[in-house]
């Protein structure tokens, strides 16, 4: 008998899903180089990014828990990679 597994969901963590809302709302982008999160500082994508949280929170996680998570994701990265040269 074929006996299949369940499918994971794609995104593990909290702040996994945070990270993906922030890159879908153009408020992160990721240094082409090196891979590194990289914060656009554009105010509307930020906004853009919180209002998901808010609407649409993961299975299981309360609104205010999801906009905290965008939060923290946002005050972890900087604005440029720091493996690039113009880093310093």
């Amino acid at each position: 008998m074929l006996m299949t597994k369940e499918r994971r969901p794609a995104i593990r963590t909290l702040r996994g899903w945070a990270i993906s809302v922030l890159s879908e709302a153009g408020a992160i982008s990721e240094c082409e180089e090196h891979g590194w999160m990289q914060d656009r500082a554009d105010p509307h994508a930020r906004d853009r990014a919180f209002q998901i949280a808010r609407a649409d929170p993961p299975a299981g996680v309360s609104p205010q828990v999801a906009a905290v998570a965008i939060a923290e994701v946002l005050e972890s990265i900087g604005d440029t990679c720091p493996e690039c040269p113009s880093a310093d």
